[in-house]
């Protein structure tokens, strides 16, 4: 036998040693790539944030609204010119159609009823015309967030831009609790501080440096570690404010952080949202190069 008929089977043994490890990272990597495609169809659904084009802060009392430049909330249009108001009166949001002018929430139409706000995570869509609106409460203020389908942001969305997949990215960490948890103060950018609650803090080396990073849980029943991070690519790279990233809860002790799937905060795409920003504690120094890039277009 010679030299390169005894080379074949040792490079066929080596291929069947590393095979497993070459089908689990395409597997990964197809993973990612679904979980990207679907971020990116989020975006661009009726009612995404590609969609969101106002935001009106509502004043106590009677606030109306309809495409006329006269009303308080000016509509696009296509919507009547005098189509309704949305009256402030403590703490509480009524809506109220003028006469004739057809519309619905959740699909019922109605003629007069009280707004549920986003405190809670679920508000009450109203619908009219290609437009719809919604109640947000950002502490005592109370606002009506518009999105248009038609949205010019929607209609010209060039797609989003992110790092190359790489699995070292993906990191186990390890998971220190808090008894019981703390509050931890997150800004937003309207310069107010919402003090949420933080089961304990993610502990894990990237890049030879130990990082540590403080999560956030968005209600008391949540599923997920809410994780709100700056890097040093923020303002190069990524969006300057910093991203978003989420992982299921601790489990044994440790957490999976996978910075491959971090992705930019609503504030990226509009200007009418009411982005939280990174607490203190998660300003990191050190260089992410994964998950999404800065989209730049507002």
């Amino acid at each position: 036998m010679d030299t390169r008929s005894r080379a074949l089977p040792a490079a066929a043994t080596l291929l069947l040693a590393i095979a497993p490890a070459i089908a689990q990272e395409a597997g990964y990597r197809s993973d990612v790539e679904r979980w990207r495609t679907q971020r990116e169809d989020r975006l661009k659904a009726d009612g995404g944030w590609l969609t969101v084009t106002g935001l009106f802060w509502l004043k106590d009392g009677v606030n109306s609204f309809g495409s006329a430049p006269a009303n308080d909330i000016v509509l696009p249009a296509g919507v009547p010119g005098r189509a309704g108001v949305f009256e402030l009166r403590q703490g509480k949001v009524t809506v109220r159609l003028q006469p004739s002018v057809t519309a619905a929430v959740g699909g019922e139409p109605f003629v007069s009823r009280e707004m549920k706000t986003d405190r809670d995570g679920s508000p009450d869509v109203l619908t009219i015309a290609r437009v719809s609106m919604h109640v947000i409460q950002r502490g005592q203020r109370f606002g009506v967030r518009l999105k248009d389908m038609d949205a010019a942001a929607r209609r010209q969305f060039t797609g989003l831009s992110w790092f190359p997949v790489d699995e070292s990215y993906r990191v186990t960490a390890r998971f220190v609790p808090y008894a019981p948890p703390r509050p931890l103060s997150v800004p937003n950018i309207l310069g107010e501080i919402e003090e949420m609650r933080s089961p304990g803090y993610a502990l894990f080396t990237l890049e030879g440096k130990e990082v540590r990073l403080e999560p956030v849980l968005e209600s008391p029943g949540a599923q997920e570690l809410f994780f709100i991070f700056r890097d040093t690519t923020a303002g190069k790279e990524t969006y300057p404010a910093g991203r978003f990233l989420y992982s299921s809860l601790p489990r044994d002790g440790s957490v999976v952080l996978d910075f491959n799937k971090a992705y930019n905060p609503p504030c990226a795409f509009t200007r009418f949202a009411t982005c939280p920003l990174p607490p203190r504690s998660n300003k990191l120094d050190i260089r992410i190069a994964a998950g999404e890039k800065d989209y730049g277009h507002h």
